[in-house]
């Protein structure tokens, strides 16, 4: 069963870079948050029914406040939009969470962290907590320009400063993957977050310079480009314990084809990305579209990602909430 949403109040809300506002929630009443670790996000429930996950920068032991930073996306979707120009301080909203899908591994290990524009959030925080436990790390941060990269002063502070390094493209140029993993300490481990882009960038140079697959993390705030030119075509998706059955034409994702015959669930990012709407499948074959699940997971074909994948049966049979 899903923990119940927080009631949080908006206590601050700042520019953090261009196009960059970071938003401070607390508890109406002071009581502390539910604790989090570096790498977690929570999920606002915003006006208009949509839900958003933004990850948390500020350090893991502060239980009084959850500090986020939201870019204002130029192809938004609504919610950067929502909480650009729809959220004020004052304002109290449903929250959920925190969650974590990009944790820092609880080894020894020289922890590599790069972050691309907006993607300095999580990372942000993993930085925060390395710095507090006296852990080795390097941190790396690119951006287009000094205006659009956020929370650049935290990072020029003791103690993120001695380990940041900036890679500002109107200023020095792009980031050489290549020479800032070869650099590392053997046996690093890197996390990188960021556009698509960037990630894959990172992930192929550290592949090229043999860094073993489990040494290497990320955490992506937008799907990469899809080439597949797989069809979509129409299924059904039986709810298991009602019987209730939901035809999912061509043209339909399957999780707004359950959304408008009135069923609850929840969506976030709507690419696979973020987890949100993860749903048990108890038969049936899904055709998974998502890079949420690892392939292993896929492969056990036990749960999918209603927003973006669908079926490879001619009917889905799931198991909703509980």
């Amino acid at each position: 069963m899903s923990a119940p949403l927080l009631q949080l109040r908006v206590a601050a809300k700042r520019p953090a870079a261009q196009d960059v506002v970071e938003l401070t929630l607390q508890a109406p009443d002071g009581e502390p948050l539910p604790a989090f670790e570096a790498g977690a996000h929570v999920e606002l429930h915003l006006a208009g029914g949509l839900v958003r996950h933004y990850s948390l920068c500020n350090a893991p032991g502060e239980r009084q406040r959850y500090v986020l930073g939201v870019l204002r996306e130029p192809a938004s979707r609504g919610g950067s939009v929502a909480v650009h120009e729809g959220l004020n301080p004052g304002d109290v909203l449903a929250v959920g969470g925190p969650k974590n899908h990009f944790s820092l591994q609880a080894t020894a290990a020289h922890k590599l962290l790069l972050a691309g524009g907006i993607g300095i959030t999580p990372v942000l925080s993993m930085a925060r907590q390395l710095a507090a436990q006296g852990r080795s790390f390097t941190l790396h941060y690119a951006g287009r320009s000094r205006a659009r990269m956020a929370f650049l002063a935290a990072l020029a502070d003791a103690p993120l400063a001695a380990h940041t390094h900036l890679h500002v493209g109107d200023e020095n140029g792009s980031m050489d993957m290549d020479a800032v993993l070869a650099a590392q300490p053997e046996g690093s481990e890197l996390y990188v977050c960021g556009p698509a882009g960037f990630i894959d960038a990172a992930l192929a140079a550290a592949r090229r310079l043999g860094w073993a697959e489990a040494r290497l993390h990320r955490e992506l705030f937008a799907a990469a480009p899809r080439s597949d030119t797989g069809e979509h075509q129409p299924f059904d998706i039986e709810v298991q314990g009602s019987g209730q059955v939901i035809h999912v034409p061509a043209g339909c994702s399957a999780a707004q084809a359950l959304q408008d015959a009135g069923l609850p669930l929840l969506t976030s990012c709507e690419q696979g990305v973020c987890g949100t709407c993860l749903t048990r499948v108890v038969a049936g074959e899904p055709d998974h579209r998502d890079q949420y699940l690892t392939p292993e997971e896929q492969a056990a074909n036990d749960q999918f990602l209603p927003c973006c994948s669908r079926a490879r049966s001619p009917r889905l049979v799931i198991q909703l909430g509980g």
